[in-house]
């Protein structure tokens, strides 16, 4: 008998993370919100510097660790995974910036120092353009509205993004704090991951110095490369399906026998959505990348619903990891939602029986 092997360190440690903090608080995390506590066991873990350089205090860990501890993590609390997982952007912005904000702060969020959130999903509204850049006194002032900005209080810093004039992408790192030019809503009231703290942001010239500046390119150029990303089907669908089936597996025969079937279908959708995330073409096969995803909704709204049948009225108590995990999954529906997803989720929802 071939004995498995040792899973990656950081896969343990995202296990150990899940075991003793995130899962046992997770309800009540949903209805309070994330608390520092956690944030700081999050930084403890090193899970922070997962894709960072090994140079600058990371780990360098390939795509297949990364993706198995999203699942984790969001399997075990899907508000403390979502503020967290903002920060993996800003790092690898970084690792690739050739501009001098990588030497000062890539080492501090590599090695979980310091918790970065982003804001520049409103990129994706272009031409429509909600944050403006433009040049002023030697640096960039920031004029507009962040519609959605995650981990308020929590973050260290943010990796804001908008719009130049001569139509350039711009990103630069500020404090996360409201700030002269920078001023937070009230934290949204969402019916789902309330616990991780979302506001916008209004923007009303906020001023950059140059050497905030991590990315500036054209925005053809970043968007190009920015599409086809959210075609794939995320981590953290299987890992909010995999919760869901492990309440089922601890229920009566019937709820054993769902389980049974849709595991063998989490397990077929996830090879197929992770053999399409490592082709090394990203814009390529996207028609197919679409169906797997939408493939993947289907299977985690099936484990979700399961999971609140089989709990029958205890289900509906906000003590019931049941529903709460129906509600993560209800958002994970939108979350990155591009209009290209959108369209094609909608025309499979609406394809004959």
């Amino acid at each position: 008998m071939t004995t498995p092997p040792d899973p990656h360190p950081l896969v343990a440690g995202a296990r150990r993370l899940a075991a003793e903090v995130l899962a046992p608080r997770a309800e009540q995390v949903d209805q309070e919100g994330v608390p520092a506590s956690s944030i700081e066991a999050v930084k403890r873990s090193g899970l922070l510097g997962l894709s960072a350089p090994v140079e600058y205090g990371g780990s360098a860990a390939p795509a297949a660790v990364a993706r198995e501890t999203a699942e984790i993590l969001a399997g075990a609390c899907c508000s403390t995974w979502f503020v967290q997982t903002q920060h993996h952007t800003p790092v690898m912005t970084l690792a690739k910036s050739e501009l001098p904000v990588r030497e000062w702060l890539l080492g501090p969020l590599a090695r979980g120092e310091l918790l970065s959130g982003v804001a520049y999903a409103q990129l994706r509204a272009y031409p429509r353009v909600p944050v403006r850049v433009t040049r002023e006194r030697g640096g960039w002032r920031f004029d507009g509205t962040v519609p959605w900005y995650t981990g308020w209080g929590l973050n260290d810093v943010m990796l804001l993004a908008g719009v130049t004039d001569t139509d350039e992408a711009l990103f630069a790192f500020t404090e996360a704090r409201a700030q002269p030019g920078l001023r937070p809503s009230p934290p949204m009231r969402l019916a789902a991951l309330t616990a991780a703290r979302t506001v916008s942001l209004e923007l009303d010239g906020l001023w950059l110095p140059e050497e905030a500046v991590a990315l500036r390119t054209p925005y053809e150029t970043w968007a190009a490369a920015d599409r086809p990303k959210n075609t794939n089907a995320g981590p953290a669908v299987f890992g909010i399906t995999a919760s869901a089936l492990g309440l089922l597996a601890d229920g009566d025969p019937a709820a054993q026998e769902s389980a049974r079937v849709l595991r063998g279908r989490l397990d077929e959708v996830r090879r197929h959505a992770y053999a399409l995330a490592d082709h090394p073409v990203p814009s390529e096969r996207i028609e197919e990348r679409l169906v797997v995803k939408t493939r993947a909704y289907d299977l985690m709204r099936a484990a979700t619903t399961a999971a609140v049948v089989a709990g029958g009225g205890r289900a509906m108590d906000l003590g019931s990891p049941a529903q709460r995990l129906a509600r993560e999954g209800m958002f994970l529906l939108v979350q990155g939602q591009t209009a290209e997803v959108r369209t094609a989720h909608l025309g499979s929802l609406a394809a004959p029986y």
